[in-house]
């Protein structure tokens, strides 16, 4: 039977990482290795294909563009982990380093990298196992986003928005209405959070 949560946090998993941006990076199958000398029987992972395409890679209908005009979306990797009587699932976008893949630079590799990542990352949020690794990657990372009210959005920072939008060939009115809002009741906080998600894509202040 595989250790406690407080047991299994306490393992120093340092020894057996790799740097990789910057950072700690535990390999998937030393991952497993650790699981199994720590009580764990069973262990295998598996890929959750996308209910409409069927395959591994998961992807949004809407297409955004960079400010250099190349196409993208957001890819996304879904998995299932079976670690002994327990099965988990954990989704995480693909990822080039520490930035999203393009259209341009997808490739099966990244694929796989995103599926692994993923399996750490489950094992580490259930099991306690490399969980450290993780804090210090999510407040390296950590995005800014304003406190605000409830208040309606400023007419200032709505037009700064439709400006953005347009400039980056999204589509302001579809985004705002998958929110649930129009312009005229879009709040502080869902303003500040659409303009921080096109800060973290586009690099724009």
């Amino acid at each position: 039977m595989i250790k406690s949560y407080d047991e299994m946090r306490k393992i120093d998993v340092k020894p057996y990482c790799k740097k990789r941006d910057g950072l700690d990076y535990l390999n998937w199958a030393m991952c497993i290795k650790l699981l199994h000398e720590n009580g764990a029987k069973v262990v295998r992972w598996e890929p959750i294909p996308d209910p409409t395409t069927g395959s591994s890679l998961r992807m949004t209908n809407v297409e955004f563009k960079d400010k250099n005009g190349v196409a993208n979306r957001c890819y996304e990797t879904r998995i299932r982990v079976t670690i002994d009587n327990e099965v988990y699932e954990m989704q995480t976008p693909v990822m080039n380093g520490v930035n999203p893949v393009k259209d341009n630079s997808m490739s099966q590799q990244r694929v796989w990298n995103s599926m692994c990542r993923a399996f750490v990352k489950c094992v580490a949020i259930n099991t306690g196992l490399g969980f450290d690794l993780w804090l210090k990657e999510e407040s390296k990372e950590e995005p800014y986003i304003p406190e605000t009210i409830e208040s309606l959005a400023s007419s200032a920072k709505i037009k700064t928005l439709k400006s953005l939008c347009t400039s980056h060939g999204l589509d302001g009115d579809k985004w705002v209405a998958k929110e649930g809002r129009t312009w005229e009741t879009l709040t502080e906080r869902e303003a500040a959070n659409m303009l921080n998600a096109i800060k973290q894509r586009y690099g724009d202040e």
